[in-house]
């Protein structure tokens, strides 16, 4: 019988089933080890990496900039106005919560399914959710308005506060919900990189190197026990994070869906958005998984299959979403509430057409290239489907959250909603904020979950061996 590592250096051994492989290139373990190393300690990043890097910091300055504007001015420099007081604030939180869905789907629910093809994506979709949850909690936080006042938010036992926190606010909701997300979901990234940065403590080339990966290793050995205990924490997270991927967007919905605002008190909502979260947030994955595999040399170990597997979630989720948005309509007309049917029908044919149809086009329409193989496993092909997809979502969020409040119930308080330069630059600038952190988690965390992959190439090649063994008998 060959050897394990003449196995590993056969690229003809498929995942069971016929299916493309996981890993491709002939990679064994320390092949493995070297790929996604290299990244940090290999040749200096690629020129582009600079660029992305340098777009990315300046963006992010205007953002703060354009935050610190907001509180010394106050937040009349938005385009917020009267009846539409939730204007692009709270279009980008919801837009950036959504986003920091896909990674812990990919994470917890494919891992407690035993999803193989996951794990090869699922560390940099871990580190996308922490990013996004920061861009998302920065708006509401700005939005309060007085925001040194932040701490109201929070549940305090004392007398001495001007007010106190309404329990019964969906925004207060919020706070605890997505707050126990991003810790969850932090303590699941940062879990399942310990391993994988003490490979990059014991490849450290200087003091500085070796110091800061051994304290964010713990102590890691490698030892049975530190296996043991890293494994049993690692189900109890994934287990803790599962319910949060519903339960985070449903009660964002209920910002909206507990409201009595025609187009928002529906019932719908929660798995609504829910599904639309997962479909924007898969479509970031892949935005962001394309040129970082193509500028680090990643592709032996992200593989068109793990990029098709997640253009094909996105298509479905993108049909759930198509059929809610029909849906809504159907529920307008069968409950007979004509505040309701003007809300959806003001919609489509109203003064916010433009951002309607482009909601439909984007969400709906673009999604459907993907029933051919060629935009599922064309680079160019499918990031351009998934940037269509992120457009399509945020002017989802904007549809929603404007066309309601701007033609309410009394005509005579209609008002048509206008962004403000400061309202452009702070949604630009949150992506500089995001692809900021992303970039520099490429060049100095492990991208690949290298220890998880390595499992994967295990089982693949036993899976061979007992297929030869059923053959040669």
């Amino acid at each position: 019988m060959a050897t394990l590592a003449d196995q590993l250096n056969d690229n003809t051994i498929e995942d069971p089933g016929t299916r493309a492989p996981l890993v491709l290139g002939g990679l064994d373990y320390q092949g493995i080890t070297d790929t996604v190393a290299d990244v940090a300690y290999g040749p200096a990043p690629p020129k582009a990496w600079f660029i992305v890097l340098g777009v990315s910091a300046l963006l992010m300055g205007i953002l703060f900039g354009c935050v610190g504007h907001l509180i010394m001015t106050g937040v009349g420099v938005w385009g917020n106005n009267n009846p539409v007081f939730w204007g692009w604030p709270i279009v980008n939180f919801v837009f950036w919560v959504g986003i920091g869905h896909a990674g812990t789907l990919i994470s917890a629910i494919l891992f407690l399914l035993r999803q193989n093809w996951r794990t090869s994506i699922n560390r940099a979709a871990e580190a996308m959710t922490i990013f996004a949850v920061v861009c998302a909690g920065l708006f509401p936080g700005v939005h309060i308005g007085r925001v040194w006042s932040f701490y109201w938010l929070f549940p305090i036992p004392t007398e001495h506060l001007a007010m106190w926190p309404n329990f019964r606010s969906p925004l207060l909701w919020d706070v605890f919900a997505v707050s126990t997300y991003a810790t969850v979901s932090l303590l699941f990234w940062y879990m399942g990189m310990v391993p994988d940065i003490a490979t990059f403590r014991d490849r450290a080339k200087n003091k500085i190197q070796r110091v800061a990966y051994s304290v964010l290793a713990l102590g890691w050995t490698g030892s049975a026990r530190h296996w043991h205990r890293y494994e049993m924490a690692y189900v109890i997270l994934a287990a803790l994070a599962t319910p949060l991927v519903l339960s985070v967007h449903t009660i964002v919905s209920f910002d909206f869906a507990v409201s009595q605002v025609p187009g928002w008190h529906t019932t719908i909502f929660p798995p609504y958005f829910v599904a639309g979260a997962i479909f924007s947030g898969f479509a970031m994955v892949v935005t962001l998984m394309v040129p970082a595999r193509e500028l680090f040399g990643l592709k032996n170990l992200i593989t068109d299959r793990h990029l098709e597997n997640m253009n094909k979630i996105i298509m479905a989720t993108g049909l759930m979403v198509g059929c809610a948005y029909g849906i809504e309509f159907f529920i307008a007309w069968y409950g007979g509430n004509p505040y309701e049917q003007f809300a959806f029908i003001n919609r489509a044919f109203g003064p916010y057409y433009w951002a309607y149809w482009t909601m439909v086009s984007c969400n709906v329409l673009v999604p459907q290239l993907f029933w051919f193989k060629f935009f599922r496993t064309n680079a160019f092909a499918m990031v351009g489907v998934c940037i269509f997809v992120n457009i399509g979502m945020w002017f989802e969020r904007f549809v929603i959250t404007v066309t309601s409040l701007s033609r309410d119930f009394l005509p005579s308080s209609w008002a048509y909603f206008t962004p403000t330069p400061i309202d452009i630059m702070m949604l630009i600038g949150s992506f500089g904020l995001f692809f900021t952190l992303f970039t520099l988690f490429c060049r100095f965390l492990p991208m690949v979950a290298m220890s998880e992959v390595k499992g994967i190439v295990a089982s693949e090649h036993h899976a061979h061996d007992e297929s030869e063994e059923a053959a040669a008998h």
